[in-house]
């Protein structure tokens, strides 16, 4: 990888598009997790590849162009989500469910969707270590926070996965009793 963002930091245009396709699957996870919807992560892909494309001659050490890139990428889904927040929605109504719907939905209920139900903070964490398999030093320089944090963030949403993990058990038990 270190060589072929040595060529397109030479100008290799080819060289930039295969890194990011070797990149997209992982790019397209970390910001789905983050933006959830499919058109935004296609917007937030799309401006992270500019932004990488125009910068790319400041990046210093190639071997970090992957970190790089998710910084870049985090940074983007955060601005996005930023603009979301000022812009109210009208039309979309919630969904009431009764209670006969959620447990005869928990079966469904699997460690992905448990992950997306995270707080945005833990949902991150654990995106980057566990589907990314970063280590906690890269997620620190990531993030921008400790390595401490990191850790912390990583011991709450293990905990919170495991009691989502136990409720969905007992409510499908308790359902499947009726």
């Amino acid at each position: 990888m270190e060589s072929e963002v040595k060529r397109a930091q030479r100008g290799d245009r080819e060289a930039f598009i295969r890194l990011l396709r070797q990149l997209e699957p992982e790019l397209y996870c970390l910001a789905k997790t983050i933006v959830r919807r499919d058109e935004d992560c296609a917007d937030v892909f799309q401006e992270t590849t500019l932004k990488a494309y125009k910068a790319l001659s400041t990046l210093q050490q190639p071997k970090y162009f992957k970190t790089w890139v998710i910084r870049i990428l985090i940074n983007e889904c955060n601005q996005l989500l930023r603009s979301r927040e000022r812009t109210v929605a009208m039309a979309e109504v919630p969904e009431t469910a009764s209670s006969a719907d959620y447990y005869g939905d928990s079966h469904k209920l699997d460690l992905r969707e448990a992950v997306d139900h995270l707080d945005e903070s833990l949902r991150i964490v654990i995106h980057l270590f566990y589907f990314q398999d970063l280590p906690i030093k890269q997620i620190s320089s990531i993030l921008e926070i400790s390595e401490g944090a990191v850790r912390a963030r990583l011991h709450r949403a293990r905990g919170i996965l495991a009691e989502r993990v136990k409720q969905s058990r007992e409510g499908r038990l308790a359902y499947e009793a009726f």
